[in-house]
């Protein structure tokens, strides 16, 4: 399958986080599967590996609501980590995940090590929504996710700084992009969600 025909059906499908071991994610409920899941095919960019180095796919969370968020530890944004913990324990149970891609694409703003990147999120904001290892979100070595997201949302989906935030909808389609500056928990951002989760 070419990038070109390719469904989100098959974004989620290797975006799911089966081999995620983070805390807080086995204790979450399996999400519903859904005709469309069914479709789904692994391809490059469905396909991360987690903070902890296992395989990770967006298939696990197929019909549900996906936030998708290119962090940093050393930001003037990373705070925000904060505001992403939160929209996602308020809107885990109604079909909400969070995923955090942490990148130090700009101005090397992450730690190196996986392990270093981790702690700092749980032991500074608490958090246990999934997170990917350290990722290139921009130039030639991005994720193909991001091509993919650019596919549908043009250059909105393109991150400019840390903490932009793509939305998908519940077939996995990018819907919305918000820049760095849109707080997880804005008016805004919000009702993007709450639309979305129905």
């Amino acid at each position: 399958m070419t990038r070109k025909n390719f469904r989100y059906g098959a974004v989620m499908a290797a975006m799911g986080m089966a081999g995620l071991t983070m805390a807080g994610t086995a204790a979450m409920a399996e999400p519903a599967k859904t005709a469309e899941a069914t479709e789904m095919v692994d391809t490059a960019a469905t396909r991360f590996v987690s903070i902890d180095g296992e395989p990770m796919s967006l298939d696990a969370y197929a019909g549900n609501v996906v936030l998708v968020v290119n962090t940093a530890s050393k930001c003037g944004f990373t705070p925000q980590y904060e505001g992403l913990q939160a929209l996602w324990s308020e809107y885990q149970d109604q079909g909400l995940v969070v995923v955090g891609v942490p990148s130090g694409d700009f101005a090397d703003q992450e730690f190196d090590d996986n392990a270093e990147v981790k702690n700092f999120c749980k032991l500074n904001y608490g958090v246990n929504f999934p997170l990917t290892e350290k990722t290139h979100v921009v130039g030639t070595e991005a994720h193909p996710f991001y091509d993919y997201a650019q596919k549908h949302l043009g250059e909105d989906a393109v991150p400019k700084w840390n903490f932009h935030k793509i939305l998908l909808n519940r077939e996995g389609v990018p819907v919305k992009a918000f820049n760095s500056r849109v707080e997880p928990q804005s008016d805004e951002l919000v009702a993007a969600v709450k639309a979305e989760l129905g």
